[in-house]
């Protein structure tokens, strides 16, 4: 295994262990236009050493990032910005990000309305094409960021498929949302596996048992649990995750039953100590 494979990890084999585990501040977003100081500060109180954030509205709390200690590691940018947008609108984005110390721009989401077969995720991977040349000119990586409609299938194939086709692999890598790879009927694992060496980021998010097989987001809140509060293969999927060299990991909890950050301690909790 190459030494960029022991990222995030403590030693190889049975008995790793995760370090500067990231927290992905969607989690929290009904709580930080209100309190974003204190909310920050419990997030790194709980152990959490890294951060991805989502890049409309983040200008406003970045002096509270910074005080915290917390770590600017991957942007969430506006998908319009990649889709809609200009290619070289994007150049002082990637370059602000950049002067803030973030090391990845992420393409989050494509909405609904923007969906449609091959031909459109065919132009989806060449517009991340064209906003990975702007962000590895200002120095960071890009990334695509996974939901479960991208696996639906396709003429034999899945449009995940389409997208990895049609974008180039030495531009445009992949975050890895291991909860929507599990919502759309694929095996984390296996999927992690398959594409070792393009995945870079990954987000940890735990599934209700008998949580549906669907191609879309449409899910109850009680779909999504803590990490270690649902059933999918942990141990397993952080040594795949290893061996595929993947860079930082992310807790992200898109609904939580009660305080978010409290469902952050009680993944962190639980993924802090896990061994594999």
């Amino acid at each position: 295994m190459q030494a960029a494979a022991l990222a995030g990890v403590g030693s190889l084999g049975h008995g790793a262990q995760l370090k500067n585990i990231g927290v992905q501040l969607y989690t929290v977003r009904s709580l930080v236009p209100q309190k974003a100081a204190a909310t920050l500060r419990a997030i790194r109180a709980a152990g959490y050493t890294e951060l991805e954030a989502v890049y409309n509205g983040f200008e406003d709390i970045w002096p509270e990032v910074k005080a915290t200690g917390l770590r600017p590691v991957s942007m969430h940018l506006d998908s319009k910005m990649v889709t809609q947008g200009k290619p070289e609108d994007l150049a002082p984005v990637m370059d602000g990000l950049k002067k803030k110390g973030f090391q990845y721009a992420v393409m989050p989401y494509l909405p609904e309305p923007e969906r449609g077969g091959p031909e459109v995720m065919k132009r989806i991977g060449e517009k991340c094409n064209a906003a990975a040349e702007k962000a590895r000119a200002a120095g960071l990586k890009f990334c695509y960021h996974n939901h479960a409609f991208e696996f639906a299938p396709a003429n034999g194939s899945t449009l995940f498929d389409v997208l990895l086709e049609n974008s180039d692999r030495k531009l445009v890598g992949i975050e890895l949302d291991l909860f929507w790879v599990s919502v759309a009927g694929h095996d984390p694992v296996e999927t992690l596996r398959k594409l070792s060496g393009r995945v870079q980021l990954v987000h940890l998010k735990d599934k209700a048992k008998e949580t549906p097989v669907q191609f879309n987001e449409k899910l109850p809140p009680t779909a999504f649990k803590e990490v270690g509060n649902g059933v999918l293969d942990w141990p397993g999927i952080l040594r795949a995750a290893s061996a595929a060299n993947v860079q930082h990991y992310f807790v992200e909890q898109d609904q939580t039953p009660g305080d978010p950050v409290e469902s952050l301690g009680q993944s962190y909790a639980y993924v802090s100590k896990i061994t594999y």
